[in-house]
């Protein structure tokens, strides 16, 4: 039997969330995505790297590993939702002026295909679908290297104004 381990290791996260202040969303995002802002534990626990972003659009890559993987053999469903999750909020988030955050409010999942580790490195691309004064609406997919579609979201976000 082969001995399998996995230690995470994180920053501290209140030093990303205060490296937020004095940008714009997307200034936070593009330096988190360039590494001048530590990533959040969430991204070192599931092992997703932030790849680009611009306004209303960010990607996420994610290499499954066994790491992920369900009682039934393959990547959780938790860990697609996550990442989905994830690139619907930075999506919104890319779209916020100074000061002003968000929230998720829902994320409805709908899962297309089974992911394993020998399915090879996903993408998960969020966009905002629209962003008014109160609330954003956002869509994520996430596809393999053969553009297959594997599983896609929506996320409704609070706007949280000072």
């Amino acid at each position: 039997m082969t001995d399998r381990t996995r230690t995470v290791t994180w920053d501290d996260p209140m030093a990303t969330a205060s490296a937020a202040q004095g940008r714009t969303g997307l200034e936070f995002i593009l330096a988190l995505a360039a590494g001048e802002v530590p990533a959040p534990p969430i991204m070192h626990l599931t092992g997703a790297t932030l790849v680009s972003a611009e306004s209303g659009r960010v990607v996420f890559a994610l290499q499954p590993a066994e790491y992920h993987y369900n009682p039934i053999g393959s990547v959780h469903g938790g860990i697609l939702a996550t990442l989905l999750d994830s690139a619907a909020g930075c999506a919104v988030q890319t779209v916020l002026d100074e000061g002003v955050g968000y929230t998720s409010l829902d994320l409805s999942v709908k899962y297309l295909r089974g992911v394993r580790a020998d399915t090879g490195e996903i993408t998960c691309t969020g966009t905002v679908v629209h962003a008014g004064r109160r609330t954003a609406l956002a869509q994520a997919e996430i596809r393999d290297g053969d553009d297959r579609l594997l599983a896609s979201a929506t996320s409704s976000c609070v706007i949280l104004r000072p």
